[in-house]
């Protein structure tokens, strides 16, 4: 006889998720499989052995759905698992074989099941433009497979040069097909952590890499223009322009970071914030060009408003992350124009701020390992083994140079 049966065990740390677990009974021999599905003591029925979902929160409602998901498929593979293995081998099997067994079984797990799960995990861990890229990917990745689902044995080489093949039909550019499969070779390689499928390597003939792209860095000179242009009676190109520069000023501050800046942040004459893509702490010497910008709005923003630029004016967190994406995009079009009225040789979008900040700061002979300081890189390698770290002072100084002579 064998029981199957899931399990909840609170946490001892009040307030904190405890832990699901399945709990194996076989001739009277009880072993426990731990899983890494948290919930909180008010989200479990015990008499029902079951999540309850529930709540106001579309992404908590949305995680505990997935869960829920995720236990049936699970108890469902340790009862096919107990039938074959009672089928093959008679009573002689036990419950660490059933346990065995399902660690080593890869056959029956869906690829777009275990993807939104990670991203339902991403956005839990509030890394939302991570989970929007995710979710574009997965989007793209099921039009090609027709919205029909796949197990993740199915992710072959075969399958991904297909996949490759109807991209570059549609005319996607090899970074973007680039972008996807690394993706999708991320979220693959997750499972295999998690012993849910056998590493087959299906991305080894798709490309990965990162090609050469049109310059995208603007020079001192064109920068002026873009500073000196009479935008007065056209509002919505000044803002963009001036986001722009308020972008540049900060050594490139990416437009979420931007968004979110608090005036909290601005202490003593100097800017700390923390990269909403890394998690990283920057520091950045408050300058007189960026209180202009910040003082030309101040009167679009309520006194006891948070924020220290107009881009968020709501205080809801899905609210501000809709408006956040719709101003990004207002933005980019604005500065279409604005690039439109001098004549420039490139798209100009707010992402040029940041390569032109690194470009010219390059071209001033400033340190690499400065520049990548400056910008709060966290995958500049070589940087990183000569340098640990910079003193801010250094920074700042660089940051000075290069606004003095716009």
């Amino acid at each position: 006889m064998t029981s199957i049966k899931v399990k909840f065990r609170p946490s001892l740390v009040r307030g904190k998720e405890g832990t699901i677990y399945y709990q194996i009974i076989r001739n009277r021999v009880v072993r426990q499989l731990k899983t890494d599905c948290r919930i909180f003591a008010e989200e479990w029925n015990k008499n029902q052995a079951t999540v309850i979902i529930s709540g106001d929160n579309h992404e908590r409602y949305a995680y505990l759905l997935l869960l829920q998901q995720r236990m049936n498929r699970d108890v469902r593979r340790l009862k096919i698992i107990a039938d074959s293995l009672s089928n093959t081998i008679g009573d002689r099997y036990t419950a660490d074989d059933i346990i065995r067994k399902f660690q080593d079984t890869v056959t029956d797990e869906s690829f777009f099941s275990f993807m939104r799960e990670v991203i339902v995990q991403l956005k839990r861990l509030h890394r939302e433009r991570t989970a929007e890229t995710y979710t574009a990917t997965l989007s793209s990745f099921l039009r090609f497979q027709n919205k029909k689902d796949l197990l993740l044995e199915d992710m072959t080489s075969d399958l991904m040069q297909e996949y490759e093949a109807y991209l570059k039909s549609r005319g996607i550019t090899m970074n973007t097909i680039s972008f996807y499969m690394r993706i999708l070779r991320a979220v693959y390689n997750r499972a295999v952590e998690k012993g849910m499928a056998e590493q087959r390597n299906p991305f080894r003939h798709v490309y990965t890499g990162i090609d050469k792209t049109v310059k995208r860095a603007l020079n001192l000179k064109d920068l002026r223009k873009i500073k000196e242009l009479d935008l007065a009676f056209h509002p919505a190109l000044d803002f963009a322009r001036d986001m722009f520069l308020f972008s540049f000023y900060t050594r490139g501050m990416s437009f979420v970071d931007m968004a979110y800046l608090r005036k909290s942040d601005l202490k003593n004459g100097v800017l700390v914030y923390r990269r909403r893509k890394t998690g990283q702490q920057l520091s950045i010497k408050w300058e007189k060009c960026m209180q202009e910008i910040v003082d030309k709005y101040k009167v679009l923003l309520m006194f006891d408003f948070p924020y220290l630029l107009p881009i968020i004016t709501v205080t809801d967190a899905q609210g501000a992350r809709k408006q956040y994406k719709n101003r990004l995009c207002e933005v980019n079009f604005n500065l279409k124009r604005v690039a439109e009225r001098i004549g420039l040789p490139i798209p100009l979008t707010t992402y040029v701020a940041r390569h032109s900040w690194a470009s010219i700061a390059r071209n001033k002979n400033i340190p690499l390992a400065v520049i990548s300081e400056g910008m709060g890189h966290d995958s500049e390698l070589t940087t990183r083994i000569y340098l640990a770290s910079l003193e801010c002072s250094v920074i700042d100084k660089a940051n000075s140079l290069i606004i003095k002579d716009l």
